[in-house]
């Protein structure tokens, strides 16, 4: 798929085609509802064929047919029928009177053929066919026509293209009654069995459908014969054309304003992202640096959608890399600082022993003093790379923090004779899951950085507590208070607030802010967390590690 690259807005024009399953659900009920219409039209044709079978019932003398004459004679009296209706500019109609030409001089029957077309005459309807049929397949009566009067008109341009795609029923179509209709429907022979049925038959042109539904008439216990009421299906055709037509227009109308309301949105989108596309690459100039300081992208920053998300994200992501590349500025600073002092001195000492063999010693001494102090910076710039390497190699055992504390603050007391020291154990024992040594060396750290700032004759404070299933080790120092500005930056590497000198005036120890860094990552390795908060009176600086308890 990789060959093929989409735009959003095509995307969204894909998705869009589920909107098909609207038309394709509209189409099937359409269907339904013209199963409905078919199975309601056979029981209204059912309904009528009953209601004239019953007023046929028991009479005996009106199911007489009269015996026909010649055939021959019979049909030339029908073409000649239909040829004076055709002269007259009328449409034949096999319809409009008894399918079979009686004797005029058979008066017998005929007041009883009256009577039935009279029967007839009180059910018509102008779109139904009533035949009534005897036992022995003679049509007795026929009355109506199948066809509707007056035809659809062409309509506008609109309705003559939806024509095309949706045709309608046509009324011209052949009603005529074919010869095989008696002998071949089922439906007649079921009645005349004494079982009502239906039954769908094409026109003898097949450009219209008719539904015939018959319905015995009965003498006593026996059928003498039939109705039959036919009707085409055009009516509901037309109906189902009408609602194709309506939906097509719908799902069309639909389509068009789901379409452009997806362009819209799609361009929309599309130009935000472009937006923040182009300003994220500004963000950023050709050699890498940051184009402005604290960089923030403007576009769709108070947007609540994942556009505005996304451009927050760029926004932190770029002002993390700002403090990134003001870190890597103060480092180097810093270690110019740091490396400039011992280096100086080596210099020098190396320079005076050249004039003055004689004061060897002392200068030896300083050369060595100075490149002391460059071995710890070195040491110390490697000792949390060392750490976060060893870290993941480290065996954990179950030890109690309580006796690893009480145990460190008794070397402080002889490592710090100047140093008053408080330990405060609200709990005997803490158990966690970790490293006792690495415990002992972030206690190291918080304590070197609570006697450097400590304030002569103030005490540190080492407390030990349990709570929430976390052991809570915090370190307090009565002295300077930590700036706003470092709260966010005290424990990461290389960040230190510490001066140039130390409390008693002598030359401080090279710092290059990573013994908090140090802390954090043995604090995350036991689970818990490191955080430095100013006392709440005021007065100095609490540091809190956290382990999580085994």
């Amino acid at each position: 798929m990789k060959d093929f690259n989409f735009s959003l807005r095509t995307k969204l024009a894909l998705v869009a085609l589920v909107l098909l399953a609207l038309p394709w659900a509209g189409y099937n009920y359409v269907r339904e509802m013209e199963r409905f219409l078919l199975e309601g039209q056979e029981q209204a044709l059912l309904a009528t064929a009953r209601a004239v079978a019953t007023a046929l019932h028991d009479r005996p003398k009106l199911m007489r047919a009269p015996p026909p004459r010649d055939t021959d004679v019979r049909r030339e009296a029908e073409e000649e029928l239909r040829r004076l209706a055709a002269e007259r500019g009328e449409p034949p109609d096999e319809g409009s009177g008894p399918a079979l030409i009686i004797d005029r001089e058979e008066s017998a029957g005929r007041s009883e053929t009256e009577e039935i077309a009279e029967i007839l005459k009180g059910v018509e309807r102008t779109t139904s066919r009533i035949w009534v049929v005897t036992r022995d397949l003679r049509v007795l009566a026929l009355a109506g026509s199948l066809r509707r009067e007056g035809g659809e008109s062409e309509g506008t341009f609109t309705r003559r293209v939806l024509g095309w795609l949706i045709p309608r029923p046509n009324e011209d179509f052949d009603d005529a009654i074919a010869d095989d209709a008696l002998a071949t429907g089922r439906e007649i022979a079921g009645a005349l069995q004494g079982r009502p049925g239906f039954r769908l038959r094409n026109t003898p042109d097949g450009r219209a459908v008719v539904i015939s539904a018959a319905h015995p008439i009965w003498n006593g216990d026996e059928v003498a014969g039939a109705v039959v009421v036919e009707e085409s299906t055009n009516p509901i055709l037309s109906v189902r054309s009408q609602a194709l037509e309506r939906l097509l227009v719908l799902t069309l109308a639909a389509f068009a304003v789901a379409a452009a309301v997806l362009i819209w949105f799609a361009t929309r989108i599309s130009a935000r992202i472009r937006r923040l596309r182009d300003e994220a690459e500004t963000a950023i100039d050709a050699h890498g640096r940051l184009a402005r300081p604290h960089s923030r992208l403007l576009t769709a920053q108070d947007a609540g959608d994942e556009i505005g998300d996304l451009s927050r994200s760029f926004s932190a992501m770029l002002g993390k890399l700002s403090q990134h590349h003001a870190y890597l500025e103060s480092l180097a600073s810093r270690l110019s600082h740091e490396l400039r002092t011992p280096i100086a001195v080596v210099r020098s000492s190396l320079e005076n022993l050249k004039l003055a063999p004689a004061d060897a010693r002392v200068y030896i001494d300083r050369a060595e003093e100075g490149l002391k102090r460059l071995g710890t910076i070195l040491t110390r710039m490697s000792e949390a790379t060392r750490l976060e390497q060893g870290l993941a190699s480290v065996e954990r055992e179950r030890f109690d923090l309580a006796a690893v504390v009480s145990g460190s603050v008794e070397g402080y007391r002889l490592a710090y004779p100047a140093q008053a020291f408080e330990l405060e154990l609200r709990q005997a024992r803490a158990f966690v899951q970790g490293s006792p040594d690495l415990a002992a060396q972030l206690l190291d750290k918080l304590v070197a950085n609570a006697v450097d700032f400590s304030r002569a004759g103030e005490p540190v404070r080492v407390a030990l507590r349990v709570a929430d299933g976390l052991a809570e080790l915090g370190v307090e120092n009565r002295g300077p208070l930590l700036p706003e500005a470092m709260r966010g930056k005290l424990f990461e590497s290389m960040v230190s607030v510490r001066g140039e000198r130390s409390r008693d005036g002598k030359s401080a120890e090279p710092h290059l802010g990573l013994g908090l860094y140090v802390a954090r990552l043995i604090a995350e390795f036991h689970g818990g967390s490191v955080r430095a908060e100013n006392l709440a009176s005021g007065g100095g600086v609490a540091v809190t590690a956290t382990f999580r308890l085994a």
